[in-house]
Order: structure tokens, then C-alpha cells, then sequence
């Protein structure tokens, strides 16, 4: 009877062992799955945040690429832009001289370096072009054209294109030796074409402090974008 009482008493102890067991193995698996189910409702939105961020990565990329497809874009345009403006260019009538208003500034005066400096500004509402050297002729209407001269760089047979307000510049070299020299305060000038024919001519009144000039000999520079002599 001892013997039956302890083997009851054991395995009701083992039993109660088991069932505790099981009981504590059941905690921790429903833990285990709270904690994962905590860890996965932690990390969902961790996830769906990291994965929002990486879609938002991967949209910011996209639109980074977007961006960048947008700067091919307008690239593009530009490239096309520049196109269109060569065309534009190409398209572009020669100046007329009464939609240019011409300047003229005595400078270094009695100096090496003696010059006119010549300023032509578009005044009209498209571009136009230049070429070559302005026919000048000195004092006297009546007088032959300045020659081009001869130290002056290459490049007078292309097209300045100027848009409406765009300035362009020559110069006339004055050589004044001293004697049986001529003297004047103003010039006539017209623009040349790309046949190298003369337009019509108009007056240019020199402006500034000495406006009378000298010279013996003078000629001409081509037309530039950037001032002669601006030292």
C-alpha cells in the first residue's frame, strides 16, 4: 500500500510537473508569439515605415531620376533652345542702319593709340547681323572708305549676330603725323553686306572730351562683340 501510495503520489507529482511544464511552455510560446506578435507589430510599422521609406527612397530616386530626366529635359529644350536660336540666327536679317543707333568716342587723344571707338547697338525688335568692317569715310562725305586694316585679326567674313539691344564694336586707327594732316569732328558710316557692298551711309558725331580728331592715315577694324583697345 506504501508502495502504491508513493508510485500515486509520485506520478501525481510528475503529472503536476508535466502540467506546470506544458503551462510554462504555453506562456512562453503565447509570449514568444506576443513578443513576436509586439516585435512584428513594432516592426510592421517599422517595415511599412522603412518600406515607405524605401518606396519614398526609391520614389525620391525615381524622382531624382525624374529630376535628372527633367534636367535631360530641359537640356534637351536648352540643346533644342540652341537650336532654335541658330536657327533663329541663321534665319536672322543683315542690320539696317537706321534701326542701329551708331556712336563714335575719340580716345587716347594725341596718344599712341590714337582711335575712334565705334559702337553699333541694335535698336530694332529682332536680331540682326554684322559683318566685316564698317565703310568709314573721314570729314569728307565725298571721300573714299577707309582701307580694313592690316593687324587686325581674322574672322570679318562671319555673321555677329546682335539681338535687340546687343552692341557690336569697331575701331578707327588714327595716324596723325604732324603735318598736312586732316582734322574733323565727325564721320560717315555704313554697313557692309556679305557681298562686301556699302548700304547707305550715315553721319556719326564723335562724343566726348577732345570730339576733333586728326589724322594722316586711318582704317578699320572688323566688328566685335568685345571693345578694341580696351586697356
Amino acid at each position: 500500500m506504501r508502495t502504491s501510495r508513493i508510485r500515486t503520489a509520485t506520478l501525481a507529482a510528475v503529472t503536476a510537473a508535466l502540467a506546470l511544464g506544458l503551462t510554462a511552455c504555453g506562456g512562453a510560446d503565447g509570449g514568444s508569439k506576443a513578443a513576436g506578435g509586439d516585435h512584428a507589430a513594432g516592426s510592421a510599422p517599422s517595415r511599412s515605415a522603412s518600406s515607405g521609406d524605401g518606396k519614398g527612397g526609391a520614389e525620391q530616386a525615381n524622382g531624382g531620376g525624374d529630376t535628372k530626366e527633367g534636367a535631360r529635359s530641359a537640356t534637351a529644350s536648352g540643346g533644342t533652345g540652341e537650336v532654335a536660336s541658330k536657327d533663329a540666327t541663321a534665319g536672322a536679317q543683315q542690320c539696317r542702319g537706321d534701326e542701329m543707333l551708331l556712336t563714335a568716342v575719340h580716345r587716347f587723344a594725341g596718344q599712341q593709340g590714337d582711335h575712334l571707338l565705334v559702337t553699333a547697338s541694335n535698336e530694332g525688335t529682332e536680331a540682326c547681323w554684322v559683318t566685316s568692317y564698317p565703310a568709314v569715310k573721314l570729314g569728307d562725305v565725298d571721300g573714299v572708305a577707309l582701307p580694313h586694316s592690316k593687324k587686325d585679326n581674322p574672322g570679318g567674313d562671319k555673321h555677329l549676330t546682335l539681338q535687340p539691344g546687343g552692341k557690336a564694336y569697331s575701331a578707327v586707327n588714327l595716324f596723325d603725323y604732324g603735318s598736312k594732316n586732316h582734322t574733323a569732328q565727325s564721320f560717315a558710316l555704313a554697313l557692309r553686306g556679305a557681298d562686301g557692298h556699302d548700304g547707305p551711309f550715315y553721319s556719326v558725331h564723335i562724343k566726348g572730351e577732345k570730339p576733333q580728331f586728326s589724322w594722316n592715315e586711318a582704317d578699320v577694324l572688323n566688328w566685335n562683340t568685345e571693345k578694341p583697345y580696351d586697356f
